[in-house]
């Protein structure tokens, strides 16, 4: 008997349990959704609904009028909207970064030993880098100085108004609602040159570190902001002010401004005259090994300004030129950051079928190269390794710009074939007797697989084999005539509505090219 009262005395103090909970919930509805995210539901709820740079995406009957334009640097125009630079279609990995994680916490993961990857520094290029990662120089106040710095210090400019363009912005894309207001305030600040502003949003001096990377890394007009902040934050880590650090062309900003512009437009003036975005990137990229120096020692050497005005920089001084160029001819650029026998900095750059590595830094070595002009990922996997926020960019699988300048590229075909670094068929476990010919085998195939993989999301490829089949593929994707070959009639079947498709190619050896899906459909 004492068992039995024992057992029921256990269920009632569950079910009083059960019913706390279930009116916890309804008061407090934050607390339904950690609930859900701890037993895994809706999974892929962000991954389907959050606008992301670099994806071709059909939303139907989604609402796509909140997605910020900068006005800062507006795209080319008659762009369309969702399509970075002319229709490209890598990835960006959905991975916002929490305003709120510990220093710890945000480069879990992330700092690995490039030793691990085998990282190789060819020897004509090895010392070639400078770039010197964000430096925090945060310190603890009392309760007494913080109480006065609240009363005191006022927000400055609060950045309410500014939108920033996804495709041209990735790491404002990042960051979650906190850390994107934090984000315009810094750079709204930075134009002003407020050295010292109370934090609009309550936040750890863990958390402001990415907020301030992501705006340097975004931004390289703002030539005049050094690589370093501070942070003076509570005992309970709360952070109460932020103080920006400005470089010697901040005493006559006005002035330095028209010189760096001036310089971008000697750049730029030639490169418009160009018709594709490819011409112009090369152009920019031969005008910067042309005109720069690599200079360990030269003055400034993390900013645009060093590179363009002063003709002297290190890595991160290529990069930031390449990219603030490339942005005023409306081409998405962005600035990469990892290791490559030491802390360096390059580009990734989205041109129409992809995304694309660039090192013009390597590239200034000798009488100038384009060993690392527009490569891939593969290309890049035994001498550069990304690292921080920059893990978050898009993959870079782009094969129509790719090796397309005559140089002693290790990646062409030699005479015998040795130096060839594509991978093959027999390297990924798979046979030539599923390669599709014809494009409407490629559209049935399609079909096929996504009606197969049904709501939800999921991958899935195809090897299809010449380049005539590869031009026709890329052709039906940037005219979105894939809809009517295999989409519309796949969302037919499965009764759904919305839908994204994500693509990207892989060209392999013996004229075959993997193509790749990455589907969702609700």
């Amino acid at each position: 008997m004492k068992i039995i009262k024992t057992i029921l005395y256990g269920i009632l103090v569950f079910f009083i349990l059960c019913c706390g909970v279930i009116v916890l919930c309804a008061v407090n509805p934050e607390m339904s959704t950690r609930i859900a995210g701890v037993l895994k539901l809706n999974e892929n709820e962000d991954y389907a609904l959050s606008p992301v740079p670099g994806n071709n995406v059909e939303q139907g009957a989604a609402d796509r009028e909140d997605e910020p334009v900068t006005d800062v640097i507006l795209p080319e125009e008659g762009e369309e909207e969702g399509q970075p630079g002319h229709g490209t279609t890598s990835a960006m990995p959905v991975s916002n970064v929490s305003s709120q994680d510990t220093e710890e916490t945000q480069n879990a993961g992330v700092q690995i030993d490039p030793a691990t990857y085998g990282i190789i520094v060819p020897p004509g290029v090895a010392g070639r880098s400078g770039y010197q990662p964000i430096q925090d120089e945060s310190s603890e106040i009392d309760d007494e100085e913080a109480e006065e710095i609240q009363s005191e210090l006022g927000v400055g400019e609060t950045g309410d108004g500014l939108t920033f363009d996804l495709w041209f912005y990735p790491y404002y894309a990042m960051l979650d609602e906190t850390g994107q207001h934090l984000y315009r305030q810094i750079y709204a600040n930075a134009l002003a040159l407020n050295e010292s502003f109370a934090p609009v949003e309550n936040i750890s001096a863990g958390g402001i570190k990415n907020v301030f990377a992501a705006v340097y890394n975004d931004h390289p007009e703002l030539f005049w902001m050094d690589t370093a902040y501070a942070c003076k934050f509570k005992r309970d880590g709360e952070c109460v002010e932020i103080d920006l650090q400005f470089n010697s062309t901040a005493g006559n900003l006005s002035k330095s401004k028209s010189t760096f512009e001036a310089k971008v437009k000697e750049i730029t003036d030639g490169a418009q005259a160009l018709e594709s975005n490819y011409e112009k990137e090369k152009y920019v990229h031969d005008s910067l090994v042309a005109n720069v120096d690599y200079a360990a020692s030269a003055p400034m050497n993390q900013s645009a300004y060093s590179a363009l005005v002063n003709g002297k920089t290190v890595c991160a001084g290529y990069a930031r030129a390449f990219q603030y160029i490339l942005q005023q001819l409306g081409i998405p650029c962005y600035y990469c950051t990892g290791y490559a026998g030491e802390s360096h900095a390059w580009n990734i750059v989205a041109l129409d079928d992809g995304y694309y590595n660039v090192d013009v830094t390597w590239d200034d070595s000798g009488s100038g190269s384009y060993e690392y002009f527009n490569k891939s990922d593969g290309d890049y996997a035994t001498n550069h390794l990304r690292q921080d926020l920059s893990v978050n960019l898009p993959p870079c699988n782009g094969v129509v710009f790719r090796n397309l300048e005559a140089s002693s590229d290790d990646n062409k075909d030699d005479n015998d074939g040795s130096n060839d670094l594509r991978r093959s068929l027999e390297d990924l476990g798979l046979s030539a007797d599923g390669n599709l010919k014809t494009l409407d085998e490629y559209y049935n195939d399609c079909y096929k697989k996504v009606v197969d993989g049904g709501k939800g999301r999921f991958s899935f490829h195809n090897i299809i084999n010449g380049q005539v089949l590869f031009n026709n593929v890329y052709s039906a994707y940037q005219t979105d005539e894939y809809k009517k070959g295999y989409m519309d009639k796949a969302m037919s079947e499965l009764g759904a509505s919305t839908y994204r498709v994500d693509w990207t190619i892989e060209e392999l050896k013996g004229g075959y090219y993997l193509i790749t899906h990455d589907v969702t459909i609700q």
